[in-house]
This record gives C-alpha cells, sequence and structure tokens, in this order.
C-alpha cells in the first residue's frame, strides 16, 4: 500500500522582517549590534545580586538575561569570560561587578583587545526601591523588546579629557546606533541616561577649612561622578478631557452612583451635588497635561489615543537602577597592559615612557621564555618519538627472528617427515619381494 503524503510544511527561505516588512535588522546589521554580558564575580551580598539583574534587564535585549555564573570558582576571572565567550557568541561587552569589604567594583571591557573601564560604585538604587516610592509604577514589559535611547549629558564636546571622550564613546557603544531615517517611533519605549558630574574640590576644601580651625585630616571628596538613571517614556494624550481619556485608554471608573455618564463626566450627581472622589476615577492633579512636553506625533504611538498627528503629553516614568559611579582606573587591554588613565596616580611623560618600557619588556621576555619552552618542548618530544621508534623497530626485528626460527623449525620438521615416509615405503617395498 502506498504511503499517504501529509500536509505540505511552508519553508520559508526570505527574512520576514515585522508586521509591516520595515525597520527591522538585516544579518549585517545583526552583526553589527553591540551585545553585552552583565556578570558577578565572586561572593557577593543579595542585593548586589539584585543588581546585576537590574543591570542586564537596562540593557535588555541584546544582552544574555539568565546567564548562570560560578562565583565560587574565583579563577574565573574577566579575561576568561572574554577569550571564552566574546568569539562563539558575539559579544562586544562584558560588564563585571566585583565586591570586597570596603567597595564595589563595577568594570565595563571592550571585547576582544580592550580598552577596560573600571569604576567605584558610590551609590546604588535597585528597582524594587525606586518602585516603591512611586505612585503609579511603570508595569508594561514591551519595552524591553527594543534597545534604550542613549542620552549623554555634560560630557563635552571634543576638547574634554581624553578620559571623558572615553566615558561617552564607551557608554553609546554598549546600545546600537538608531537609524533617524527608518526607525519606528514606537520602538523608542525607554531612555537611559549618563550624567557627568563634576564639583570643584579646591573651593569645596577652602570653604571647609575656613569653618574648622582643627588639623583633622583632609577628606578625599570625589570630583567627577557618572550618574545613571532608567527611564520610561509614558505618552498621555491632551486636548481631551481627563475623564473621557482614562475612558479611551480603558481604564473603566466607579459609575454604581450615577444615572447616566454625563454625570460623570460634568461631576455632578442625579441630585446635583458633587459626585464622590470614588466616581471621579481618581484623576489625579499630577497628569501629564499639566506638563509642557506637548509634542505632535509623527508616527502612532504606544498606548491608546496617541494616533498620528495627535497631539501628546511625554512622560518620563523611572525604572531603576539608579548607579553612581566613579572611573577609576583605565587599561588598554582586557584587565591588562599599560594604565591610559588612574584618578589618583598621576604621572609624568617620563614615568609613562618608563612604566610602558617596562611593559614591553616584560611582554618580549614572556615571549622569548615561551619560545624558549616550546623549543624545549618540541626538543622532548622528539627525543621521545626516537626512542618509541627505536623500540617498535627493536620489536619488529625480534618478531622477525622469532619467525624465522619458527619457518625453520617447521622446515626441519617436513624434511624428517618426508625422509621417514620414504624410508617406510622402501621397507615395505623390500618386505614385498
Amino acid at each position: 500500500m502506498p504511503r499517504k503524503a501529509g500536509r505540505r510544511k511552508k519553508k520559508r527561505t526570505h527574512v520576514v522582517d515585522n508586521e509591516n516588512g520595515v525597520g527591522a535588522l538585516t544579518s549585517q546589521e545583526t552583526l553589527k549590534v553591540p551585545k553585552s554580558l552583565v556578570i558577578r564575580r565572586g561572593r557577593a551580598e543579595a542585593e548586589v545580586i539584585e543588581l546585576v539583574t537590574d543591570i542586564r534587564k537596562m540593557m535588555s535585549p541584546y544582552t544574555a538575561s539568565s546567564f548562570k555564573e560560578d562565583a565560587r570558582n574565583r579563577k574565573v576571572t574577566l579575561a576568561y569570560y572574554v577569550n571564552q565567550l566574546a568569539g562563539p557568541m558575539g559579544i562586544s561587552h562584558f560588564l563585571s561587578l566585583t565586591q570586597n569589604d570596603s567597595k564595589l567594583n563595577f568594570r565595563i571591557a571592550r571585547a576582544p583587545t580592550g580598552p577596560t573601564l573600571s569604576f567605584k560604585v558610590n551609590q546604588f538604587s535597585l528597582t524594587r526601591q525606586v518602585r516603591a516610592v512611586q505612585r503609579r509604577p511603570y508595569d508594561s514589559q514591551q519595552a524591553f523588546s527594543h534597545a534604550p535611547i542613549v542620552v549623554t549629558n555634560n560630557f563635552g564636546d571634543n576638547t574634554a579629557a581624553p578620559h571623558v571622550k572615553l566615558m561617552r564613546i564607551t557608554f553609546q557603544n554598549m546600545f546600537p546606533a538608531i537609524n533617524v531615517a527608518s526607525v519606528k517611533l514606537v520602538d523608542c519605549r525607554r531612555v537611559v541616561l549618563f550624567n557627568f558630574m563634576r564639583r570643584d574640590v579646591k573651593e569645596e576644601e577652602k570653604s571647609e577649612k575656613e569653618n574648622q580651625n582643627d588639623d583633622s585630616p583632609e577628606k578625599e571628596e570625589e570630583d567627577e561622578e557618572v550618574e545613571v538613571r532608567h527611564y520610561a517614556i509614558r505618552a498621555t494624550p491632551v486636548g481631551v478631557n481627563r475623564k473621557v481619556r482614562r475612558l479611551i485608554q480603558a481604564k473603566i471608573p466607579n459609575l454604581s452612583k450615577l444615572e447616566d455618564i454625563s454625570d460623570y463626566i460634568t461631576g455632578q450627581t442625579s441630585a446635583g451635588a458633587p459626585a464622590p472622589v470614588a466616581t471621579t476615577g481618581n484623576v489625579s492633579d499630577s497628569e501629564p497635561e499639566d506638563e509642557t512636553s506637548h509634542v505632535e506625533l509623527a508616527q502612532k504611538y504606544s498606548g491608546k489615543g496617541n494616533a498620528k498627528s495627535q497631539k501628546s503629553a511625554l512622560k518620563l516614568v523611572e525604572l531603576g537602577p539608579r548607579l553612581r559611579i566613579k572611573l577609576m582606573k583605565v587599561e588598554r587591554g582586557i584587565v591588562s597592559g599599560d594604565v591610559m588613565y588612574h584618578a589618583y596616580v598621576k604621572k609624568s611623560i617620563n614615568e609613562i615612557k618608563e612604566q610602558r618600557s617596562k611593559i614591553e619588556q616584560a611582554a618580549s621576555l614572556k615571549k622569548r621564555r615561551r619560545e624558549e619552552q616550546d623549543q624545549n618542548v618540541a626538543r622532548k618530544k622528539a627525543v621521545k618519538d626516537a626512542k618509541l621508534d627505536a623500540k617498535r623497530k627493536r620489536k619488529e626485528e625480534r618478531e622477525k627472528q622469532a619467525m624465522g626460527k619458527l619457518r625453520e623449525e617447521a622446515n626441519i620438521a617436513e624434511n624428517d617427515n618426508d625422509e621417514s615416509s620414504s624410508g617406510e615405503d622402501n621397507q615395505e617395498y623390500s618386505d614385498a619381494e
């Protein structure tokens, strides 16, 4: 009986961009999208572990959200992660958090060759702590399906210090760039803000010395910090009554004590008295309509009522986490190489040249020792192979000699058998005569 064919399954040979067929990433563009990995090295407090999860959510969607690291294995360094995962996984940035008894370190390494920026975390707030003080936290998860917009504030222009420009470039390159010509407005749902803050430490020290007449030791104050904030963009249509807007947004109010929908709009009951607070839909006085961030949308945006050419009010709702970090050191390689910048150790040009020459000498010495070790290993292997070849040849010779002896013994035995058989034949012939 012939086999009955099943239903044909279509196999797509083309890439489906999205529902409209516009704005999706091609294979070449996907390779250029920066991918990150947020890890925790060593043992840490529960708050630090939660901070790692919050940073992964902030870096989504181009990050490993459920990566499991072995915090007990202290031999797994940041360079090991870069060497093992940068190539196979296509990861471009590694973010590492390490805690010790005195401070919390935060490192950003650019794979595969560096540089590595080492920060000190002065303050941080978790996402749950930010949400706990908000009246209406942001609950939508669709915003995390697209990369956020990166805003770098107060980093200066091309005349800024080299380490400040390096921080700005690093922060921008951790997230995919936005093509203004083809970007969709509905994809712009989040904002990550990097705010560079400076303080004039000398003036503060002078004011403190004037206020204090004692000989107490001077305190080291942070003169440069970077504040990291994470926001969601919420759009609300304006030019519409607040109560009508809540109906458009599917926020059904309590209409149990009203006879008509017009009573809800006007805020009056059937008796003419003001409607109770519960029937007004709990409209807050801090609605976005009272703010000045009114824009006319060029495209349809998320949320009901935010149509094209519609005037809407934009509001930023903080998602968390918050970070205040200070740049401590910049290394040329992956946690190695010469120090390009240090926050507290200042060196002259001669000292920098001397340090670089020492690093080059150490690298050349390491290379020469590696070559010598490889030569020694090759020489020992050649001696071992020669011994094995000699042993194999001796074994083959012994086997040949043993086989020769066996053949000789077999020939002798065969000759003896022939002679004995011929003698017996002659004796029988003589007896017969």
